[in-house]
């Protein structure tokens, strides 16, 4: 074999390892310990810790304000946008308008495969015995698709809304998807004060079901306002024994 020939088939050869290790997450969560969030959001996208990222937003109740932190740093970000077909007609009007005050370039919205709907949920009612099924192909099989090109995710979570968030890294690896994709929370250890601080000082526009009593706004079927003194969350998927909608949990079995 000529010298020649190797290079070709060593150029040719995939890379199948992992974009991202536990050992990395554990670095970037090392280095990144007390850092203020704003510092630790402009050092990952000007040093390109995380390689092509893109923002997941629900433009829920308190998604203007880890929009307005990124978008200070870089507006033309990619920001993926799940439309249900389920939302509240106030929250698309919310997602543009926001969108437009902060300037955001790359707003992408992602539907679901409407095959997958007409042959598992042609009546639309699959939320109401089912929900998990119709998160799956509403949100976790578009969200999936859109993600594999990317590196890395930015989420909105914070420990203070559930039980199941408590406690999470600010960088972790994202358990549904083989090769490594890094998931980034830059929120996760900011309390409701901070987040309303936050909206107060910047004059961020609030999403409108919020005073109406809905601290946690998902897909209108399966949300509801909360009562005080209840669990933020506790107005999603009222009912069910369901927290999450799938997007961050590890990965199960696909829904067929």
């Amino acid at each position: 074999m000529t010298a020649r020939s190797a290079a070709t088939r060593a150029v040719d050869r995939l890379d199948l390892s992992p974009r991202f290790t536990p050992a990395d997450t554990a670095a970037l969560n090392a280095r990144f310990e007390g850092v203020t969030t704003d510092a630790m959001l402009r050092a990952v996208l000007a040093e390109n810790l995380a390689g092509r990222t893109t923002i997941v937003s629900s433009f829920g109740a308190e998604s203007a304000v880890l929009l307005h932190l990124v978008a200070s740093v870089n507006p033309s970000i990619p920001v993926l946008f799940l439309d249900t077909g389920k939302h509240f007609p106030e929250t698309l009007a919310y997602r543009d308008a926001l969108a437009d005050r902060l300037g955001l370039t790359e707003l992408r919205i992602l539907r679901p495969n409407p095959l997958a709907l007409q042959a598992k949920d042609a009546s639309g009612l699959r939320w109401s015995f089912d929900p998990d099924g119709c998160c799956e192909m509403r949100k976790v099989q578009p969200l999936a698709r859109a993600l594999a090109r990317f590196d890395a995710s930015f989420t909105g979570r914070k420990g203070f809304q559930a039980k199941t968030r408590a406690g999470l890294p600010r960088f972790e690896l994202d358990t549904s998807d083989a090769a490594g994709r890094l998931k980034i929370n830059p929120l996760i250890d900011w309390n409701a004060s901070q987040i309303e601080g936050y909206m107060v000082m910047h004059d961020l526009p609030r999403h409108p079901l919020v005073a109406r009593g809905y601290p946690s706004i998902g897909c209108s079927p399966c949300t509801r306002a909360v009562a005080p003194g209840e669990d933020p969350r506790a107005g999603r998927w009222s009912g069910w024994d369901k927290v999450e909608c799938g997007i961050h949990k590890p990965g199960e079995e696909p829904f067929l």
